[in-house]
């Protein structure tokens, strides 16, 4: 057996190294490295490196076995040579070696095997104590440092033990028991770093001169820090130039040069302008020989006619867009007919789900059948309406204006209109009428300019786009034409509403001077004859049935048919609530009520469409004094029993 101390007995070492395989095997055995309880191949390398990285330790009894592939390793690197050395074949993707972090201690130590050499042997040290403890690893690192060498070790001996780990480019050893040796990769300097903790001895020798512990560490040199730069340098360069032939080739190609002026260019040109499938090439040229200020006196004559046939490629073109818009009409109506009959079909297959979801053919069904038949019911009615927008498009738009303008009349319109707005709105509506007719008369003149044109120039493309714009100008100088009629009738109604209004203001002032004529009257009579209280009465009753009379009249002239379905609406909202309160209510407990429904809606429009319905809805005073209180009482039922 072999201790920290030395060697105490070389006989005994080949009779108990069986035993020590068997104690580390069993020592070993909880780890469960087996083949069959592994499930992985045994020629596997990938494999079996990620096993041992995993479990943290080197793989041991696996004679023929290659744990580091080929592009890593040096060419020729037997990976057998325990066989006839004891180096165990070394991974240096295992953890501790430098290339990958080392995972998390383990209660398990590596166990590593004595390694005989030809002139000197390597013993492992304790597994108890801890691995030996390294320096960060300087980029390129090819050199490594080794201590505690024997006094008596030499260079050749040196060499012999490290060159098993590659090959050795150059050893430099000290007078002291150190050196530095240089590997030719970077990769077998993880070997060497193996090694450290070893204890060295030199033949049988029992000398301290002879035995000493190794300690492998890296080394830090300036040629391998400068070999690792240039490296750098070059992939970088490299970089570079794969970045630029990439830009290179996903660069847009440049224009192709163009060729100077010359006439026999010019004639050439000329040709190929003529060319269709070779116009747009030779239009480009030209263009760049008028910019360059190739035109001169000379040469004029010859730009001329290349512009002139330029100007002939105008017709084709245009023919080329009336055949494509016409094949755009065509498209168009064949996808309007597919759409149609799509939507049919859409049609059918609704009805079908409709029909199958009606109780006579409903019961039969089962819940899931149920389940799915109103699934896809909801899905080809969601479609169909889809289809449906499509092609109803243009009438919703129109349905949508109407009701737009039905929505903008309200029905909070005041009975009286002030007479100075109606004329400022009348002279507006005059002035607005004044421009549009500027502006049709603008018009005309166009038309009729456009006209003169037409009959003087041929028959050509360009008179067919003018024929266009001159339908344009037809279709807004008509509608033109009919917002100026439209605008009229508005100032018409205008007009007679202020008449209306006018008529209203004189019919009130003339009952209020004779209002004021028959108060005179009785105040004189009461003084000069003193009538009696019944005379004065009759007056009263007089003049108030003259004023019942007025306002009887002015509301029937208010009392007109309703304007909207909202009016009515209201009304039977209201017709309601008064049917359900007999003793009437004021208009602020009504307009309490109506906001609930309707929060845009106004006191004064509720009154205002009362006192249009006086046959339906009355005013009644109640109370005396400060509780005299207004209430609002529905009498159609009244109304309907006289009559």
């Amino acid at each position: 057996m072999v201790d920290a101390g030395g060697v105490e007995n070389i006989a005994q070492l080949p009779q108990e190294l069986p035993q020590m395989m068997a104690a580390a095997a069993d020592g070993l055995g909880s780890i469960a490295i087996d083949t069959t309880q592994l499930n992985m191949s045994v020629t596997d390398p990938t494999a079996w490196a990620t096993a041992m990285n995993n479990l943290g330790m080197v793989p041991v009894g696996l004679p023929g076995q290659q744990l580091v592939s080929d592009s890593i390793c040096v060419p020729g690197f037997d990976p057998s040579l325990n066989m006839m050395t004891g180096i165990t074949p070394i991974n240096p993707m295992i953890p501790g070696l430098g290339l990958v972090p080392p995972p998390p201690p383990t209660e398990v130590a590596v166990v590593k095997e004595i390694i005989h050499c030809k002139s000197c042997t390597l013993f492992p040290q304790n597994p108890n104590l801890p691995p030996p403890s390294t320096r960060e690893r300087p980029p390129g690192c090819k050199t490594v440092f080794v201590g505690g060498l024997p006094e008596n070790a030499t260079e050749e001996i040196i060499q012999e033990v490290f060159e098993q780990c590659g090959d050795i480019t150059a050893i430099r050893k000290s007078k002291k028991n150190f050196c530095h040796i240089r590997f030719a990769e970077e990769f077998m300097v993880d070997k060497a770093i193996y090694l450290s903790g070893y204890r060295m001895r030199l033949g049988s020798s029992t000398d301290k001169k002879d035995s000493g512990r190794l300690h492998v560490d890296f080394a830090q040199a300036r040629d391998d820090f400068y070999e690792w730069e240039c490296k750098q340098r070059m992939r970088a360069r490299e970089e570079r130039h794969r970045r630029k032939l990439e830009e290179d080739r996903l660069r847009p190609p440049s224009p192709p040069a163009i060729m100077h002026y010359s006439e026999h260019e010019a004639a050439l040109l000329a040709e190929k302008l003529k060319d269709d499938s070779k116009f747009s090439e030779a239009i480009t040229v030209l263009l760049s020989w008028i910019e360059r200020g190739e035109v001169n006196r000379r040469s004029a004559n010859q730009f001329y006619s290349m512009v002139q046939s330029a100007n002939s490629h105008v017709r084709r073109l245009m023919n080329e867009k009336a055949t494509h818009e016409q094949e755009m009409e065509e498209a168009k109506e064949n996808f309007k007919n597919a759409l149609t009959g799509i939507l049919t079909q859409f049609e059918q297959i609704v009805a079908v789900f409709n029909a199958s979801t009606r109780q006579k053919a409903w019961d039969h069904f089962s819940k899931a059948q149920r389940k799915n038949i109103d699934i896809w019911r909801k899905h080809s009615e969601e479609l169909r309406n889809a289809q449906s927008e499509q092609l109803m498009g243009i009438r919703r738009e129109e349905e949508m204006e109407m009701s737009d303008d039905e929505n903008c009349d309200s029905p909070t319109k005041k009975m009286r209109v002030d007479e100075s707005a109606l004329a400022a709105q009348a002279y507006a509506l005059k002035e607005e009428n004044d421009s549009l007719r500027w502006q049709l008369d603008a018009y005309r003149n166009e038309v009729e300019l456009l006209k003169q044109e037409k009959e003087q120039l041929f028959r050509t493309e360009e008179n067919l786009t003018k024929d266009q714009q001159l339908q344009f100008l037809q279709q807004t100088m008509q509608g033109m034409q009919q917002q100026l009629l439209t605008i009229q009738e508005e100032l018409n109604n205008k007009k007679s509403e202020l008449e209306q209004a006018k008529e209203e203001q004189s019919h009130t002032q003339a009952l209020l001077k004779v209002l004021q004529e028959q108060l005179k009257g009785t105040k004189e009579l009461v003084e000069t004859n003193g009538h009696s209280h019944e005379d004065s009465n009759e007056i009263n009753v007089l003049t108030v049935a003259l004023v019942n009379q007025d306002r009887e009249n002015n509301i029937e002239k208010r009392s007109q048919g309703l304007k909207s379905e909202k009016e009515a609406l209201l009304i039977g909202i209201i017709s309601t609530f008064l049917h359900v309160h007999p003793f009437g209510a004021n208009i602020e407990y009504l307009w309490s009520y109506m906001q609930q429904l309707d929060s845009k809606i106004s006191a004064n429009e509720i009154e205002m469409l009362l006192m249009r319905l006086p046959r339906m809805f009355k005013q009644e005073f109640t109370g005396v004094g400060a509780t005299l209180e207004k209430r609002w009482k529905l009498c159609a039922f009244e109304g309907i029993k006289t009559t």
